[in-house]
């Protein structure tokens, strides 16, 4: 039955009430409506972001006499863009660029942020927390509010059109520091005491215990850095003149300069400086899923 008369003692018809069968039915139906309306505003959301990304590929693929036309599917396909990209772009020289800058500020970024964290998380020394609450102050102050003075600073040690220009301003994050300090924390403290009474030292403990136990954490915010690195316009924009220092960012952009009446060049040489980006997300994205959700679920 999918519902049931109930009576009280007097004998008094009363409401009916439903069974257990037809609640976990009309549950049913309430959860499968809603897991669809959740799929429906995924699909949306996916359409809007991957649109674009869909058709710069294929502009890319369509001769130059053709990207404006059949826009959704092309009716031919020449792989000729990508070679002139690729040669009048210089985007070899740029890709090389981009790569050493953004390895070496990535493992930079990852030590620095690791000795940090250790230090505010596992030592007592004076002023800790205060200290800690002015670095995670500097994440409140964007990066255009220091351009002027870095451009200066920079200029003034003769580091224009240098790689120390484009990689020691960024060795240091207080995101990075705040990830991996927070990820120290949820470790237990009888590691600590018992390498402490088996005369393990700092480096020693972050080397044979922090970093496996953290690994995660740092995976996710080499991936991060990484990104962040590789994206990265304005600032090499203001610090390289020399077209040998450019990134593959500065160079998309004299490639589009140079190719107004070619935009299937430009859009091919966006689909190359994206390759490297894809690659990376594709072998770390289970290493920057276990990251961010690292001490998200307790036991």
């Amino acid at each position: 039955m999918a519902e049931t008369l109930a009576a009280d003692p007097a004998g008094k018809r009363r409401e009916r009430r439903p069974t257990p069968a037809a609640s976990v039915t009309l549950y049913d139906r309430t959860s499968g409506l809603g897991k669809v309306g959740r799929y429906a505003l995924l699909a949306v959301i996916s359409f809007v972001v991957l649109f674009p990304v869909y058709t710069t590929v294929v502009g890319a693929f369509k001769p130059r006499h053709k990207v404006l036309v059949d826009r959704l599917v092309p009716t031919s396909v020449t792989f000729q863009t990508f070679i002139d990209a690729w040669n009048e772009g210089r985007l070899g020289r740029y890709l090389l660029t981009s790569g050493i800058v953004a390895v070496v500020v990535t493992l930079a970024q990852v030590v620095t942020s690791l000795m940090s964290a250790y230090a505010f998380a596992m030592l007592d020394f004076p002023f800790r927390r205060t200290l800690f609450v002015v670095m995670l102050a500097t994440l409140l102050v964007p990066m255009e509010a220091t351009l002027v003075v870095n451009r200066r600073t920079i200029d003034s040690l003769g580091w224009i059109n240098s790689f120390q220009a484009l990689i020691i301003p960024f060795t240091a994050t207080a995101f990075g520091t705040f990830l991996v300090r927070q990820a120290l924390l949820a470790l237990p403290t009888d590691l600590r005491d018992a390498a402490r009474i088996d005369g393990v030292g700092h480096l020693g403990f972050i080397r044979h215990v922090a970093v496996p136990l953290v690994r995660p954490t740092l995976g996710a915010l080499a991936l991060f850095s990484f990104l962040g690195t590789w994206n990265s316009y304005l600032w090499p924009t203001l610090v390289t003149t020399d077209a040998d220092m450019n990134t593959v960012q500065a160079g998309l952009r004299t490639l589009k300069l140079q190719g107004l009446d070619a935009p299937n060049v430009v859009m091919a040489g966006t689909v190359i400086a994206a390759i490297p980006i894809v690659i990376v997300l594709m072998v770390f994205q289970r290493q920057l899923i276990r990251g961010l959700t690292a001490g998200a679920v307790k036991g």
